[in-house]
């Protein structure tokens, strides 16, 4: 798989997920709190003080993988994905330790979602984002 593809693979993954958090600005959860639970197994409110700034973080990192994975850029944008690897493959390593049960209840919606989406999904980025950051580097790409 070539870099672009994968810095696009990466950017689909970020975006769905801003605008995933996007809808839930525009139409709250009839339950906020068992979103919460169900997505990040903890009592968080989904108000637009904390979803903002996520749909601006994620948009950010989607930008910066696609200018990385294109050559393009420059060191801001490598500094940001580098620092949404090492964020996905801490998010991932996580998802292992509370796949094995340690931390999360077993039986909740959190745990299968864990389970078979985020830590998976996270875990795959991270190496995508790793191959971007390594290819961009060995092949001289001017970024």
């Amino acid at each position: 798989m070539n870099t672009k593809r994968l810095g696009t693979f990466v950017a689909t993954i970020l975006v769905v997920d801003a605008m995933a958090h996007l809808y839930w600005l525009v139409r709250p959860a009839s339950d906020p709190r068992a979103l919460s639970m169900a997505v990040l197994n903890m009592d968080v409110p989904f108000t637009p003080r904390v979803l903002l700034p996520l749909i601006l973080l994620l948009t950010t990192a989607a930008i910066a993988i696609v200018a990385v994975s294109r050559g393009r850029g420059g060191w801001p944008a490598k500094a940001v994905v580098f620092a949404l690897g090492a964020g996905l493959l801490v998010r991932g390593a996580l998802g292992l330790v509370w796949s094995s049960g340690l931390g999360t209840d077993t039986g909740t919606p959190f745990y299968r979602l864990n389970l078979l989406l985020y830590t998976p999904v996270c875990l795959i980025a991270a190496g995508s984002v790793g191959l971007v950051l390594a290819r961009t580097r060995r092949t001289g790409a001017r970024v």
